[in-house]
């Protein structure tokens, strides 16, 4: 039987793949001053002005994207994802350190997702995707490296 929180996390991840694109129901996920770190570029959004943000990039760049889930693991207010980005390149991916046109690649990237709720809604959220695989996958990193040996 799911807990609540898992409850909340399975909720969190289906508003963000929700067609609708319904970012009030992600930024809803939060609490008041929850926070999101994508731990691979050290960019932290938060509360309600900037939460959205996380999704809508990931959905503009990749409007297919879906999370499977390998491991779910909950631990009180604690709740440890194990899972796997998939999505197609089929727009801009604005990073902070710039913007990646959209290239028409398959994304397959490993992920682990950290919670930390109270009262059922998500304070932290520690995103630790493997940000080198997404880029080597969408063809960046092949084109820096041989712009990096000489």
């Amino acid at each position: 039987m799911a807990t609540n929180n898992e409850q909340a996390i399975r909720h969190l991840y289906h508003v963000a793949e929700a067609e609708s694109e319904d970012l009030k129901a992600f930024v809803d996920c939060y609490t008041a001053d929850g926070e999101f770190v994508d731990m691979a570029s050290g960019l932290t959004l938060r509360g309600p002005d900037e939460l959205w943000q996380s999704v809508a990039v990931m959905s503009k760049a990749f409007p297919d994207m879906h999370r499977e889930i390998h491991h779910l693991h909950v631990v009180g207010d604690v709740v440890i994802v194990e899972l796997t980005l998939h999505g197609t390149h089929l727009g801009p991916l604005t990073l902070p350190i710039g913007t990646i046109p959209a290239s028409g690649k398959a994304m397959h990237a490993p992920c682990c997702d950290i919670f930390r709720l109270v009262n059922g809604k998500v304070k932290l959220f520690n995103c630790y995707n493997e940000m080198s695989v997404i880029l080597a996958q969408l063809g960046v990193l092949s084109n820096l490296q041989g712009a990096l040996v000489p």
